[in-house]
């Protein structure tokens, strides 16, 4: 999964999610970033590395398994595979527009 692949999955994603009216950031780390503004309508997603909200690391490899439900977010982050700078809250309803 690139990352040009995972940004229009999100953009797509967003367009039937409820809005969640905050900046976020998933880091991918040498892979670069996707960056959804959702305090517009319709949310802005790029690829710019902007200030968030909240912040969600991880490699693709883990992002690509939440998004296919193979990987439980939760346990992600139990597990240290899922790094989350921010808000808590926040990154627990974006645990319902990322997965499938």
């Amino acid at each position: 999964m690139t990352l040009e692949t995972i940004t229009a999955k999100i953009e797509d994603k967003l367009k039937t999610a409820p809005s969640v009216g905050a900046k976020v950031k998933l880091d991918f780390g040498d892979y670069g970033c996707v960056f959804v503004d959702a305090t517009q309508i319709p949310p802005v997603v790029n690829n710019e590395n902007r200030e968030a909200d909240t912040t969600l690391i991880c490699s693709m490899d883990v992002f690509k398994k939440i998004v296919d439900g193979t990987q439980d977010p939760t346990m992600a982050y139990m597990m240290g595979k899922l790094k989350i700078q921010g808000s808590m809250g926040l990154a627990m309803k974006l645990n319902s527009i990322l997965e499938d």
